[in-house]
């Protein structure tokens, strides 16, 4: 139910997003890229902020009083930025959590990204919090009590934090040494952190596109000049802070302390980050692995190349055929995606002599089999356009395309039906034409499987689709999940088009 309304949500906000932006550079699109990119910008700007920050009392207020108002045309600017891309870091991760959620995307190998992912909040919010007190304003006297009065509710500290701040005599500029090294500390932790994230993808996107990046960072200056972040007036621990403005991308706890005891609130965070965390195993799901056939295997690393999650690697040979390395699959990072069997040339359909064993294919879906299942669908349909429609699963619904004949097949990804299958059931007559339909661009439930296809068809990826086959017979339509009226109207264009094509007699040999 919530994953649908998720999905629901997700895609309707795709469909409005593109008709301003090209589909690579939808913003839903590129959470994590986006947060990349915010990531930067706070770490430059706080760069910039340090060089002119003082410790002391009154020294770390006025320090960052004259970079806001006396030099407001750079530190001012940068405060704002730092203030604003933090902010935009927090939107962007939490989109990107709810998106990953929404499309199951943090099952099987998946889930380290995903454990990465929570304990990247934690840090997250580290690093906002304590920049807060860095500031010594009202709001940042209000989160220091407010925290330490919290964290004195768990049973580690022997004596307790709160009493710091009883008075302005009990701080000293070393307090605010240790704010900065706190705050400098728990970033460089979290970008180990990201970088464990993406250790296990091929080829990650860190970068957003540059239209993109452009448009980010002017949207974000805009609103440094018109809204600057400013000081809420200088702390008085003598006096209790009133009316203050706050933060609540990262401060949106704190009121509910006023309402239940810190402990409370303490076992609500850690029970939802345990949920978060077991997620991948609730419920448990198992997926088919890629396989070696090592009589078939001649080491070209086309299918290491292509695999979206480094499962791949290429060894030295361990048999007596005269090649160099050999494809070994590691089952702990496999996907199931089958990506590997569609980019591995011997998995071609023409094969007669000898049995259709390609090199690495995946368990439970041989390619021989599938060659009489395409065959067979395709024999079926009645005189006319003839057309085959290859899905994926996590694409629009093959069985309500309407009333048109069509023959359907479903993989677990559009990747892994090998080019040499357009030409075999085109070449060889079986269809007029073949419809590819499966996840939106840019946003690839196995990341690649629609781009390497494409690639693949168009002759710049490894195995090519021949010359001979003409490329207006082989449609695609990258909709998604809930994509079935575009699936459609793109298979009534399509059978347009094939009509208007002269006829070709069968040739099945």
């Amino acid at each position: 139910m919530i994953k649908g309304l998720l999905r629901s949500g997700f895609n309707r906000a795709d469909s409005l997003l593109e008709s301003a932006f090209a589909a690579d550079a939808n913003p839903f699109r590129q959470l994590g890229t986006l947060g990349w990119f915010f990531y930067w910008i706070v770490i430059v700007t706080g760069i910039y902020l340090y060089i002119f920050f003082d410790t002391g009392i009154t020294e770390a207020y006025n320090s960052v009083e004259y970079l806001t108002h006396e030099q407001w045309y750079a530190g001012g600017i940068m405060r704002s930025l730092h203030r604003y891309a933090s902010d935009a870091l927090v939107i962007v991760v939490i989109l990107h959590l709810l998106r990953e959620y929404a499309w199951d995307r943090l099952h099987g190998p998946r889930y380290f990204a995903w454990v990465t992912g929570i304990a990247l909040l934690w840090f997250l919010y580290a690093s906002g919090i304590s920049g807060y007190w860095i500031v010594w304003d009202k709001l940042a006297q209000y989160v220091a009590i407010a925290t330490t009065e919290w964290l004195d509710t768990l049973p580690f500290f022997g004596e307790p934090i709160a009493r710091n701040f009883i008075n302005e005599a009990s701080l000293s500029g070393r307090f605010f040494t240790l704010l900065i090294f706190i705050h400098i500390f728990v970033p460089l932790l979290m970008l180990f952190v990201m970088w464990l994230h993406i250790q296990r993808l091929t080829q990650p996107r860190v970068n957003p596109p540059a239209g993109l990046v452009k448009g980010s960072l002017a949207a974000l200056l805009l609103l440094s000049l018109a809204l600057p972040a400013e000081s809420q007036g200088p702390a008085v621990l003598a006096e209790v802070p009133a009316n203050l403005g706050l933060d609540w991308y990262y401060l949106f706890l704190y009121p509910l302390l006023d309402h239940m005891p810190g402990l409370v609130l303490w076992l609500i965070v850690f029970a939802l980050s345990a949920l978060l965390l077991v997620l991948p195993w609730l419920p448990p799901v198992s997926n088919p692995v890629a396989v070696v056939d090592l009589d078939n295997c001649n080491g070209c690393g086309r299918c290491a190349e292509d695999c979206p999650y480094s499962a791949i690697t290429m060894r030295p040979r361990t048999d007596s055929l005269p090649y160099q390395t050999q494809a070994e699959v590691d089952a702990d990072l496999c996907t199931g995606c089958g990506i590997c069997t569609g980019s591995c040339p011997t998995a071609t359909p023409f094969r007669r002599r000898s049995d259709l064993i390609p090199g690495i294919l995946l368990e439970g879906y041989t390619m021989q089999e599938l060659r009489q299942a395409i065959v067979d669908r395709c024999d079926r349909l009645p005189a006319g356009e003839r057309i085959l429609l290859v899905g994926c699963e996590q694409g629009p619904d093959l069985d309500h395309h309407g009333s048109m004949p069509v023959a359907t097949l479903r993989l677990p990804c559009v990747g892994m039906l090998p080019p040499a299958f357009l030409d075999f059931v085109i070449s060889r007559k079986y269809v007029d034409g073949v419809c590819l339909a499966g996840c939106r661009t840019s946003d690839c439930y196995q990341r690649f499987g629609n781009t390497w296809t494409m690639q693949r068809i168009n002759r710049q990826r490894d195995p090519y689709l021949r010359e001979r086959i003409d490329r207006n017979r082989i449609r695609s339509c990258w909709t998604g999940t809930g994509g079935q009226r575009e699936l459609q109207e793109t298979l009534d264009d399509f059978r347009r088009e094939l009509a208007d094509r002269k006829p070709e007699s069968p040739c099945r040999n």
